[in-house]
């Protein structure tokens, strides 16, 4: 994972301050497993973790490094499973829908 593009994603997604997240969880409505290429360690598969729980629409997200894998769970009103992978290529790595 390129360092750089991790730390300007967290620092786009993070909400402005007197934000609530709570306020605006959205439900889940639907769910993707993809497998993930490009995991070089277990801080490539958290950091990407940590960049989908960010991401509008995701409501759940687990990243796996020794299953090459990522779950979403996610509100199919605001987001779909091509802009999910278009985002985790943007993260630098190709997922495919298993």
């Amino acid at each position: 994972m390129d360092r750089r593009n991790f730390i300007r994603n967290v620092a786009a997604t993070v909400p402005a301050a007197g934000m609530s997240l709570e306020a605006a969880t959205p439900k889940e409505t639907a769910s993707v497993k993809f497998s993930v290429e490009g995991y070089t360690c277990i801080t490539c598969a958290v950091g990407l973790e940590t960049l989908l729980k960010m991401e509008k629409g995701v409501v759940r997200a687990s990243a796996s490094y020794p299953g090459k894998s990522a779950e979403i769970g996610y509100d199919s009103h605001l987001t779909n499973e091509k802009s999910l992978v278009d985002f985790i290529a943007q993260c630098g790595f190709k997922a495919r829908k298993v």
